[in-house]
């Protein structure tokens, strides 16, 4: 299983991580804000996911980091 982490307080919701993801995994939390007042990246089902690291690789603040089992 893939391992991601995302530290939504580094997070400005620019959603390019969300386009990027091919299994559109990813979407913005506009339920909860972030210490900067944003929505942050958040995955919807890990257990979905093929770890192709396109997220990581298309944020520009690096905040997202993909491990692979």
């Amino acid at each position: 299983m893939s391992k991601i982490t995302i530290d939504v307080n580094r997070c400005k919701g620019c959603g390019l991580c969300v386009e990027a993801c091919p299994k559109k995994l990813l979407m913005l939390d506009n339920e909860n804000l972030n210490d900067k007042g944003y929505s942050p990246a958040a995955m919807t089902d890990i257990t979905k996911c093929i770890a192709c690291a396109f997220c990581a690789r298309m944020c520009p603040d690096c905040v997202i980091t993909v491990e692979k089992d």
